[in-house]
Order: structure tokens, then sequence, then C-alpha cells
């Protein structure tokens, strides 16, 4: 993989500025099971090699299981994941493929009826988060 810029190095107030969302998410009531789960789906989805590594470890040093680890891809196809496991992942999925419908209205509302308004817009916050992340790692070919 060629070598390019690291905006860490070069730009270090962006790289406060993502700290410092990291460091919001830290106050949120988002569990770790759940944060790990929006790291590792949408680094999935966006192929980034770095923050999988990184996030599946964590969620490893966090209590998670290999096997839940090893499905979250798949976790419409198995019984491993709680229903609002489920709905966190549809909207992980949903929000870091915003350019093919967006939110549904359909999960934004089941949404509602496992989490209040503030855990909600906690778990867009964390999704939006990891996504620019992801777009960091991916363009700079991040190393791991």
């Amino acid at each position: 993989m060629e070598k390019r810029i690291q905006i860490d190095a070069l730009e270090p107030e962006a790289y406060k500025a993502m700290y410092a969302l990291e460091k919001y998410l830290g106050t949120t009531k988002l569990t770790n099971t759940h944060k790990e789960l929006i790291k590792i789906r949408a680094s999935q989805i966006n192929s980034c090699a770095f923050c999988i590594d990184m996030h599946t470890k964590d969620a490893l040093k966090y209590g998670e299981t290999q096997q839940r680890i090893f499905l979250i891809s798949a976790w419409r196809e198995t019984d491993l994941f709680s229903e609002e496991e489920k709905v966190i992942l549809q909207i992980t999925e949903e929000v870091t493929l915003i350019h093919q419908k967006g939110l549904s209205s359909e999960v934004y509302k089941k949404a509602l009826q496992f989490f209040d308004e503030n855990y909600l817009a906690q778990i867009i916050m964390a999704i939006t988060t990891i996504n620019a992340w992801n777009r960091i790692a991916v363009s700079t070919h991040k190393p791991f």
C-alpha cells in the first residue's frame, strides 16, 4: 500500500477536534457494547482495516465474545444480538450508507421504541464520528 499523508502530523488541530468528539462520546450513556458494535459495523462497511482492528480488540477488552464479533456483518442471520442491538446495527448501516436512503422512518420509529431521544442522538453521533475516522484512515492508508 502506498504511503500517504498522515493528517494527525500535518493538521494536529483537526485531530484535536476529532478527539473532542471521542471525549464527548465517553461522557454519553452509550454502553461500551453499543459503541463497539457501531464502530465495528461502520468500519466493516467502509472497509477500514485500521478501525476494524482497533475496535475488535477494544470490544474483546470490554468482554465481547469472538463469536459475536465474527458475526456482526451477518447480524440479521443470527439470534446472538438483542433486538435493541439489531436496531443499533440497522441505524449504523442506514446512516453509514446515507446515500442509499438515509435513516428510514421505519428504523427511526423502531429505535424510539427502545431508546429515548437523547440516547438516539448519542447513537447517531457515535455513527457520525466513526464514519469520519473511517474516512480519514481509509483515504490516508493509516497503517495499523
